[in-house]
C-alpha cells in the first residue's frame, strides 16, 4: 500500500512554513493521542502517522530530501538509509511529539532523558515554621535570643545511616540503586520513585532499633537567633539546615523564623519613620513653651512649642526613628500635637473664660481656621438664596 503524502497527512501545502507545519501537526497528535483513543488501533496508526510526517518536515535538510526524492528518500539504500539521513520511527512518536508536548506542559517527561539535571534528593528533611514575637524596641536594637524548636535530629546511634551498628545499607535490588524505576505504559516511558527503596537507592536488612531504621529521632533542640536591627514586622530569618533530619543521613530541611512586632504603646511604625501624639494643654499651644517627648532609644527630646500652634500641628526629629536594616542610619520622629480643650474649670477659670470671649476672644484674627470655615459656609448658603 503506496504510503500518503506527508504535506497532505498534515494537511497543508508544499510551500508552508514551519510553524504552519507545527500548527497542523499539534492538532492533529492532540485529536488522535492514545489517551484521548484508548484501543482504537486506527486512531493510533494515525498518530504514527503524523508524527511520521512531522519528523521529516519540520527538519530542513530531511524535507528537501523528501521534497526531492519522496518516500524513496528514507527507505533502505535512498539518503534516508544508512548512510543517509538515518533515524527512522520505529519510536512510535518521538523527538515530534516530544517537541510539541515541552512546548504545551513545560517538558521533562520522555524516558527521563529531559528532567531538571539530575535525580531529586528524595528523603530530605522538612522544612519548619517557627513564629516569634518581638517588642518595638527588639525590632530597633536588634536582638539574641534562643528558641527550643520540636523536631527531628539525627539519630546517634546509628549516626543517619539507619543501620544497626556494625551493618550497612545494601543497594536496592529493585531499582539498582538509582532510586527510581522505568516502565511502559504504551508509548510513553514513565519514571517513578522506587517502591523498595523510596528513591533513596539502597534498603536496611537490619534496621537501628533507636530509630526503627529511619537515621532520625524525635528530640527538641534549643537555638541561638541573632535578630538584627531594623527588622520590620513579617520579616522571614532562615536558618540552614536546622529543620527535620533527612531521612537515612539525606540532607536535613531548613527553620524558617517569622517575626511579628508586637503594637506599641504609645509609637506607631511606618517603615524606618516613628509617629506619636503627644497631648498638649490649650494655654501652651496658645502661648508657646516646650515639651518633652520620649524616643524608642529610650532617651528624651525636647520640643519647642511656638505660640499659636495648631491641633494636630506636627514636628520632625531627624534621626529619632527606627534603625535601617544593615544599616548605621535611621529614620525619622513625628511628633504630632494634640491641643487639649480644658475641662473641670473652677469658678475663677470660668469667669477668665468669658473675660477672654468677651473681650473677643472668639474673633476670627484669634482663631483664623474657624473663622475662614464659616466664611466659606456663608457663601455656600448666599449662593443657594440668590
Amino acid at each position: 500500500m503506496a504510503k500518503q503524502d506527508y504535506y497532505e497527512l498534515l494537511g497543508v501545502s508544499k510551500g508552508a512554513d514551519a510553524d504552519e507545519i507545527k500548527k497542523a501537526y499539534r492538532k492533529l497528535a492532540m485529536q488522535y493521542h492514545p489517551d484521548r483513543n484508548p484501543d482504537d488501533k486506527a486512531a493510533e496508526q494515525k498518530f504514527k502517522d503524523a508524527n511520521e510526517a512531522y519528523e521529516v518536515l519540520k527538519d530542513d535538510e530531511k524535507r528537501a530530501a523528501y521534497d526531492r526524492f519522496g518516500h524513496a528518500a528514507f527507505e533502505q539504500g535512498g539518503p534516508g538509509g544508512p548512510g543517509g539521513f538515518g533515524g527512522g520511527f520505529e519510536g512510535g512518536f518521538g523527538g515530534g511529539f516530544a517537541d510539541i508536548f515541552e512546548e504545551m506542559f513545560g517538558g521533562g517527561g520522555f524516558g527521563g532523558g529531559r528532567g531538571r539535571g539530575g535525580q531529586e534528593q528524595s528523603g530530605r528533611g522538612s522544612d519548619l515554621r517557627f513564629n516569634m514575637d518581638i517588642t518595638l524596641e527588639d525590632a530597633f536594637t536588634g536582638k539574641s535570643t534562643e528558641i527550643r524548636v520540636p523536631g527531628s535530629v539525627v539519630c546517634d546511634t546509628c549516626h543517619g545511616s539507619g543501620a544497626k551498628p556494625g551493618t550497612e545499607p545494601v543497594t536496592c535490588s529493585t531499582c539498582g540503586g538509582h532510586g527510581r524505576i522505568r516502565s511502559q505504559q504504551g508509548f510513553f516511558t514513565v519514571e517513578r520513585t522506587c517502591p523498595s527503596c523510596h528513591g533513596l537507592g539502597k534498603v536496611i536488612k537490619d534496621p537501628c532499633r533507636a530509630c526503627s531504621g529511619t537515621g532520625r529521632v524525635h528530640k527538641d533542640k534549643t537555638l541561638s537567633v541573632n535578630i538584627p536591627a531594623g527588622v520590620e514586622d513579617g520579616t522571614r530569618i532562615r536558618l540552614s539546615g536546622e529543620g527535620e533530619a533527612g531521612l537515612r543521613g539525606a540532607p536535613t530541611g531548613d527553620l524558617y523564623i517569622f517575626l511579628s512586632i508586637r503594637p506599641h504603646r504609645i509609637f506607631q511604625r511606618e517603615g524606618a519613620n516613628i509617629y506619636v501624639r503627644v497631648p498638649v494643654p490649650m494655654t501652651t499651644a496658645a502661648l508657646g513653651g516646650s515639651v518633652e517627648v520620649p524616643t524608642v532609644d529610650g532617651s528624651r527630646a525636647r520640643i519647642n512649642i511656638p505660640a499659636g500652634t495648631q491641633n494636630a500641628q506636627q514636628f520632625r526629629l531627624r534621626g529619632k526613628g527606627m534603625s535601617v536594616l544593615r544599616s548605621s542610619s535611621r529614620g525619622d520622629m513625628f511628633v504630632e500635637l494634640g491641643v487639649e480643650t480644658p475641662v473641670n474649670l473652677t469658678k475663677r477659670q470660668k469667669e477668665l473664660m468669658e473675660e477672654f470671649r468677651e473681650a473677643g476672644g472668639d474673633a476670627q484674627k484669634h482663631s483664623p481656621e474657624s473663622g475662614g470655615f464659616f466664611s466659606k459656609v456663608k457663601e455656600i448658603w448666599e449662593d443657594l438664596n440668590n
